[in-house]
């Protein structure tokens, strides 16, 4: 063998054990980022039923529900009553946040409007999960559509449908995103109620990912997002908000924001121009607080976003 060619061997060996170990520290720092964002701190509810019963001195009677979700796994939600016949909402918190983040609202929509009111806990969110992952978007709106599938099923005390024909959504944050996606599908949706949307799935998993890794890179971000598409099966969906809006028609939208949403904001707005019909869409981004607070919110500030959207339900969806 020439001289040469052996001196190439030795390096190829000498360089292929750190090679090895790069690629290894790559793949288990990617690992580690995908396992941080599809699975969400996990904090105990702020609020229960329970508990909100025991504060509040009134007794409300708020169910535990569980249905099948289109993949097959288990959805779970809290459930409280409208009349019968009324049309029904159904509340979707935020990335990192839990369906108790929105119980006070809920029960507030229901005194006014006497509609049923749904909390889901978004996959992978919540006290002990029935699914242990998030998709940051790709499954959350199919799960919202079996959600109102089963709000379908529900019987009132004279045996008869609970539910009319007519549903609500209210979501923040990739809450809002799934609810744009679903209603694109669902035309019972006639009501959507969008706090800080973000533009898409691509821009929740960045801001993830700063988070998780304490990095704020392009780089990083790609290789993240490619990671992502892997631990999905390819069922990662970029699809911007944007071009979910421009299929809806007929429904009546409500975008609401604040400066504390920081990006979401200016992305929210933007919004507004995607919808194809303009008139059926109200905007409010110049709010003291927003979705992103509504667990900590207190006193006025507080009961006047609430108002915003109890009005807007009580105003389009009867």
């Amino acid at each position: 063998m020439p001289p040469r060619r052996r001196i190439g061997k030795r390096l190829v060996k000498s360089f292929l054990p750190i090679v090895l170990v790069i690629v290894l520290a790559v793949v288990g720092a990617l690992s580690f980022v995908v396992y941080c964002v599809s699975r969400p701190t996990r904090r105990p509810y702020v609020v229960t039923p329970e508990s909100f019963s025991r504060i509040s001195g009134r007794a409300i009677k708020v169910t535990d529900e569980t249905w099948t979700n289109l993949d097959g796994r288990r959805g779970r939600g809290w459930l409280l009553k409208g009349a019968e016949g009324a049309p029904a909402i159904v509340l979707l918190h935020r990335y990192g946040g839990d369906r108790s983040w929105l119980f006070n609202l809920g029960v507030k929509i229901n005194e006014t409007t006497n509609f049923t009111i749904l909390w889901p806990d978004l996959r992978g969110h919540g006290e002990n999960p029935l699914i242990g992952w998030t998709s940051l978007g790709a499954r959350e709106g199919d799960d919202l559509l079996a959600a109102l599938k089963h709000l379908r099923t529900l019987k009132s005390e004279k045996q008869k449908t609970l539910v009319g024909e007519s549903f609500g959504v209210y979501g923040v944050e990739l809450g809002a995103y799934s609810a744009l996606k679903a209603a694109r599908a669902e035309p019972q949706i006639k009501v959507l109620v969008l706090d800080s949307v973000s533009r898409s799935p691509n821009d929740l998993l960045n801001t993830a990912v700063s988070n998780c890794a304490g990095v704020d890179n392009s780089f990083v971000q790609y290789f993240s997002r490619t990671a992502m598409k892997v631990y999905l099966l390819g069922s990662y969906d970029d699809t911007s908000a944007c071009d979910f809006a421009h299929s809806i028609r007929d429904q009546r939208v409500l975008l609401l924001s604040g400066a504390e949403a920081g990006p979401l904001r200016d992305a929210t707005a933007s919004l507004q121009s995607c919808f194809p019909v303009p008139t059926n869409v109200e905007t409010r981004t110049d709010l003291p607080l927003s979705g992103f607070s509504l667990p900590s919110a207190t006193g006025e500030q507080g009961e006047a976003y609430d108002r915003v959207v109890i009005d807007f339900f009580d105003r389009n969806l009867r």
